[in-house]
């Protein structure tokens, strides 16, 4: 195996940078969805509560426990809007994430490319080597033919 050269320790610093960046994603993903899984359940919440007071209201209920009721309620709805906060600062930290693992990816995508031509570049000359080699010892076998 060929000995590493700088490029390809570029290579895989960037692979990693990736794959790190690649995992973070892949969490705040995950934390997003347990956070949108919270405030569909203070929503489901806030809907039973509010179905609750109003049947209660119906048949009848005191001011203490209408007033119990709409304190729950506000207290729901300060939950909801807190969660809905969480949720806006993880989007904005996804969205850095998604722009980091793209950045990421661009630069691994540019050292393969360098590395690649490298290559292309040292087949040329290895082929170029061999063609004058195979030139020169074809020129040796005619000049030893002519001269018997």
């Amino acid at each position: 195996m060929a000995p590493e050269t700088p490029l390809d320790v570029l290579i895989n610093l960037a692979q990693d940078k990736l794959d790190a960046a690649g995992r973070t994603l892949a969490e705040l993903g995950n934390e997003r969805r347990q956070a949108q899984g919270q405030l569909a359940t203070l929503d489901g919440y806030r809907t039973d509560y509010t179905q609750r007071l109003q049947s209660t209201t119906e048949g009848g209920v005191t001011a203490s426990n209408y007033h119990n009721f709409r304190q729950f309620i506000a207290t729901l709805d300060e939950a909801i809007s807190q969660q809905n906060r969480i949720i806006a600062q993880i989007d904005t930290r996804l969205e850095a994430g998604r722009k980091r693992w793209h950045d990421e990816k661009r630069r691994l995508n540019s050292y393969e490319a360098l590395k690649a031509r490298q290559i292309r570049q040292s087949q040329y000359h290895e082929q170029r080597r061999e063609q004058r080699a195979s030139d020169e010892a074809a020129a040796s076998l005619y000049r030893r033919r002519q001269s018997h």
